[in-house]
């Protein structure tokens, strides 16, 4: 390595640099410093990097001046858009200011946060658009079109998420056109991919990371959604298995199929009204059908599901006769009637891009039906406003390892849970990080954060087994007791929903205050108000394990209701493990438990985000200390102190909050 692009990094980042001198109260961090001469390594050398960097390590400037230092082509992937917007507008900003570093940077986002132009002209000429209930949006985005240089919703704050309007006006990989589009030039992702082109750091995310890869992969070349580059560091990198694998499958929603039959009404009614030998009932009446086909197919799909806890159920081979089976041909026959009927208007653009679109979603249905996809699970899952037929790979590793690890000359893995007994040996084996043509160090970087004095960590014997019928109620008023230990504050966060409703319902009964309930509101909603409350009480499930960050006081107890093992019945999680077992192995061992533990790990990080933090996490499932596996997941944990009794906790809670 070259001596002087080192001590570049220490001289930046190190107890003297400019930032210990321009910041108040700046705190030299030895963990950031150690990351970011690894990072710096790993990009000199062409090597991956796998490093676990704990809360607080300052791990964004730990990857980021690096990648800026080594002028290659870097992209920085993301689990969330929020960060990526944190990253783009905080990070970059304060590197630029007191490190005097002038990189070249894009922001990427997937394909949906920005205006189709092309759409938007297709939606103001239809007849949905003079209904009052769009008049206000709509509105609001055309005044907004005329202003915005990048296109990207989140520019429109005044939009509310998931706005209607906004799912009809929107790109996506299905409706672009790219070049042969009349509005190509002045292209928003266009501008975005222009961007990116140019720029030595790309700030992405994992979903863009991952359908960039697959489109590549399925065309055989290197022309996918981002630019080539040299290196990539994925951050959050304890997702990549779960969010690649729904990359690399194949999904046929009703949402899906719906928005082709609306786009394919729109387009037809628009061309057919200039045409004299056609009417416009003709494209209505084609989408008419369509639409009664979907209805019908996915009804049968769903009546063919296991009732129970929501989330997604099993599809054997042998359900693809009888009436799921015509409903099938019926819809494909109907698909194939809208595709024949845009091949009519060869000329407009909208719909050739019907037409493209009916084809994919007949050859997706008939790749999952037929089971091509011989190492893959078939799934159906009903949602509260859809339902999605899906098909999974089992195993993902090995497509990783040859489009990640053995193809990108630089791969930096990092997260503050990578590890689970003190090894990265899960993960690697997990996403492909195992390669023996690819050279890979490894770093744990302890959080600075001082959990042993102020953080506790309650975990009780004399709660029920979570299988007991009562378990719900018993954590929520075991809950209770922690609550007004704590004078609220407090997170409590379930595995699944319908603990969430038992135990929200229980704490509205026992509490002065009723807490709030995901779901109340949109999550920013929830968040700000619990932030700006100072005692509230959120019960919530997985969703908000992660990626949540309440500084301060406002957080002081999150209660985690069992440990989070992965559902068994889940058939990716059951096919998955029955994989393992052919080869020989335990699949609770190998699987559930490391899984697990990283997943409790960050559920625990939800309650220490800064130096100042304090307070206490509760895992009410008893298994955690009276299983032996439970050393293990205990181990993964933080170093807080450990107790069994609500009085010690009370006597924590007086010695640290007076």
């Amino acid at each position: 390595m070259n001596p002087s692009r080192m001590s570049r990094v220490v001289e930046l980042l190190g107890p003297d640099g400019p930032l210990a001198r321009a910041l108040p109260g700046y705190e030299h961090r030895p963990g950031q410093l150690q990351m970011a001469e690894a990072v710096e390594r790993a990009l000199a050398e062409a090597n991956t990097l796998i490093c676990e960097a704990g809360t607080g390590t300052g791990k964004t400037l730990a990857y980021l001046v690096p990648a800026i230092l080594s002028k290659r082509k870097v992209v920085i992937s993301t689990a969330t858009r929020a960060l990526q917007d944190q990253i783009f507008q905080h990070d970059l900003p304060a590197i630029e200011r007191y490190l005097d570093l002038h990189p070249e940077v894009a922001l990427a986002k997937g394909l949906s946060n920005y205006l189709c132009r092309r759409r938007l002209e297709d939606f103001r000429a239809s007849a949905e658009a003079s209904r009052p209930k769009y008049a206000t949006s709509l509105g609001m985005i055309e005044r907004w079109v005329k202003e915005t240089d990048t296109g990207d919703v989140a520019e429109l704050v005044s939009l509310p998420e998931g706005d209607p309007v906004w799912h009809e006006v929107c790109s996506s990989t299905d409706t672009r056109l790219g070049q042969k589009c009349p509005k190509y030039a002045d292209c928003f992702v266009t501008r975005m991919r222009r961007r990116c082109e140019q720029a030595k750091i790309v700030i992405a995310n994992h979903h863009l990371v991952f359908a960039d890869l697959a489109l590549r992969r399925g065309s055989g070349d290197r022309g996918g959604a981002l630019p080539n580059y040299e290196a990539i560091v994925f951050d959050e990198a304890h997702q990549i298995e779960d969010i690649a694998s729904d990359f690399f499958g194949l999904q046929v929603s009703t949402t899906r199929v719906e928005a082709l039959l609306r786009d394919a009404g729109r387009a037809f009614a628009k061309v057919e009204l200039e045409r004299e030998t056609l009417t416009r009932a003709d494209g209505l009446a084609i989408a008419d059908t369509a639409h009664r086909a979907s209805i019908k197919f996915f009804e049968e799909l769903v009546a063919r599901m296991d009732r129970g806890e929501p989330g997604r159920k099993p599809l054997d081979r042998e359900v693809w006769a009888g009436t799921l089976l015509e409903a099938w041909h019926r819809l494909d026959t109907a698909l194939e009637a809208i595709q024949r009927h845009a091949q009519v208007f060869e000329k407009d653009e909208a719909s050739q891009v019907v037409m493209a679109r009916a084809l994919q979603i007949r050859s997706d249905l008939a790749a999952i039906a037929d089971g091509e996809h011989k190492h893959a699970i078939t799934w159906v899952e009903s949602r509260a406003r859809s339902a999605v037929l899906g098909s999974t790979p089992i195993e993902i590793a090995s497509v990783l390892r040859e489009q990640i690890f053995e193809m990108i000359p630089t791969v930096v893995l990092t997260s503050a849970t990578l590890t689970s007994a003190g090894t990265f040996d899960f993960l690697r084996s997990r996403v492909g990080a195992d390669s023996a043509q690819v050279r890979t160090e490894e770093l744990m970087v302890p959080s600075p954060f001082d959990f042993e004095s102020r953080a506790l960590l309650y975990a009780p014997r004399d709660m029920p087994e979570p299988a007991d019928p009562s378990f719900a109620s018993q954590v929520a008023r075991r809950a209770a007791e922690l609550i007004e230990i704590t004078g609220g504050g407090a997170f409590v966060l379930c595995t699944s929903t319908r603990a969430m409703g038992i135990v929200h319902a229980e704490l509205s009964r026992i509490l002065a205050r009723k807490p709030m309930m995901q779901g109340d509101a949109p999550k920013q909603v929830l968040l700000s108000r619990f932030r700006a409350d100072g005692h509230a009480v959120l019960v919530a499930t997985m969703s908000f394990w992660e990626g949540v960050d309440v500084a301060g006081d406002a957080l002081r107890l999150v209660v985690l209701d069992k440990i989070p093992f992965a559902v068994p019945t889940d058939p990716v999680v059951a096919s998955r493990c029955a994989a393992i077992e052919q080869e020989g192995q335990n699949p609770f061992s190998r699987y559930h438990v490391p899984l697990a533990a990283i997943t409790l790990k960050q559920g625990f990080g939800r309650l220490i985000r800064s130096q100042r933090d304090r307070g206490i996490v509760a895992v009410l499932d008893r298994r955690l200390v009276t299983k032996g596996y439970g050393r293990t997941l205990r181990g993964s944990l933080p170093p807080a102190r450990r107790v069994e009794s609500l009085q010690e906790v009370r006597e924590f809670w007086r010695a640290v909050f007076g």
